[in-house]
């Protein structure tokens, strides 16, 4: 059986769907017309019932071009596509014998339709609709004239009664039980995909982790011999502004070893062993450590001062993906970065706020996934990176742009607590 495109919504395939049950209902409704007015005349009227017909096939082309159409289909337009159906169903009964015409429990195809698609309380309204006219058919309705007339007859009677009495309760079954398997069918397949998204960003993780690792080795031995050859370089100048020259390269240098080294010593550490640290104490050289690493940045900084004084443990991998972040906002706009950090027995706060150009709409619904970064050079990682290994400790990242220009970065990191003694 063929899929249908994945890029089309359920409620749009959900209209092509019934406009191809409402051409099988026209087929039957045209046979049965010609069957009692041709071979097994019942006295129906044939004019009323024709127009009645065409009128509900152009209906339902005007619905299949509706299904075409680019704006998006809601759950309260397909309901009232389903209205529809049950209208022109109870019109053409009420012309065709009413509740003693045998299709009268074609009521219970909306319905069905309506169980599986729709929520429950749409569902329910249009159950009691469909009782509501099936009932009202039992009294008003035009009688096959060509047919001994039965109000008279208790045994008829009790039958049309019975035939009611079997429908309302058949359609209280579907509402009821069909709209709750099709609310688990539809958990467990958003589950099946949230599994599967998991399953590829880990995949991607590990792939990046990997080519992570390795580079880690292979710059060791380049730093290494780097590091040999400006220690020969300082030995031999004598002019002071060169030696402060070779001393920055040296800090540089050490700082590329030891992320390196970290890099490597990362995978090895668990959550349970981090050593507890003060959330002050950490957050100070995590912002010393950033402006080390980015002296051009001026930013403003404002640390709550009734933050509790607190001890937790933090992951290796959540300092850098919080490096991350605040070297996106110094890379917007290093003369304008505005950090807001606070926190309390439970969670750290921090709001990181750039006046760069913002992000793109496309880039904050991808923001779960590698996308592609504006950047000279830039990989489009680091944002994926940081959001994954944040939301893999139970942190929570959320980007908006700010009024004005620039954006807002806000992050939530729960706290593993250490109670002081």
């Amino acid at each position: 059986m063929s899929q249908p495109p994945s890029n089309i919504s359920a409620a749009r395939q959900n209209l092509r769907r019934l406009t191809n049950i409402r051409h099988i209902a026209l087929g039957g409704q045209i046979f049965a017309l010609y069957y009692f007015t041709q071979i097994y005349p019942l006295g129906l009227p044939i004019g009323t019932i024709s127009t009645l017909i065409i009128g509900f096939a152009a209906i339902n082309l005007l619905t299949q071009w509706r299904s075409h159409w680019s704006k998006t289909i809601s759950e309260m337009e397909f309901g009232a596509h389903l209205l529809v159906d049950i209208s022109a169903l109870t019109v053409l009964l009420y012309f065709s014998g009413g509740a003693t015409n045998p299709f009268i429990s074609y009521y219970l195809v909306p319905i069905s339709i309506a169980a599986i698609s729709l929520p429950m309380a749409m569902t329910w309204a249009i159950t009691a609709l469909s009782i509501l006219a099936y009932s009202a058919l039992l009294v008003y309705y035009q009688p096959f004239t060509q047919l001994p007339t039965h109000h008279g007859n208790a045994g008829f009677n009790l039958h049309i009664t019975g035939m009611w009495i079997n429908f309302a309760i058949s359609a209280g079954l579907i509402t009821y039980f069909v709209v709750r398997m099709a609310a688990a069918l539809r958990m467990q397949e958003a589950e099946l995909n949230t599994q599967r998204e998991e399953q590829m960003q880990d995949e991607q993780l590990l792939a990046i982790a990997t080519l992570a690792a390795g580079a880690a080795h292979e710059l060791g031995t380049p730093l290494n011999t780097m590091k040999l050859l400006i220690d020969n370089l300082a030995e031999e100048l004598t002019d002071p502004e060169q030696q402060q020259d070779v001393a920055t390269l040296n800090q540089q240098i050490a700082r590329c070893r030891k992320t390196l080294q970290s890099l490597v010593n990362a995978a090895s550490i668990i959550e349970e062993g981090s050593n507890p640290v003060s959330v002050a104490t950490y957050i100070d050289a995590l912002l010393d450590n950033w402006l080390l690493i980015r002296p051009d940045v001026k930013p403003k900084i404002n640390i709550a001062s009734n933050s509790p004084r607190i001890n937790a443990c933090f992951h290796p991998v959540v300092q850098q993906s919080l490096l991350n972040l605040l070297n996106n906002a110094a890379e917007a706009s290093p003369e304008q970065v505005e950090v807001t950090v606070h926190w309390d027995e439970r969670c750290l706060y921090i709001d990181i706020r750039d006046y760069g150009p913002g992000i793109s709409p496309e880039q904050i619904e991808k923001m779960g996934r590698p996308i592609s970064s504006n950047k000279p050079g830039g990989l489009g990682l680091g944002l994926f990176l940081t959001h994954s290994s944040l939301n893999r400790h139970g942190g929570q990242v959320s980007l908006l742009n700010a009024d004005g220009s620039g954006l807002l970065t806000s992050v939530a990191l729960p706290l593993q607590t250490v109670t002081n003694k």
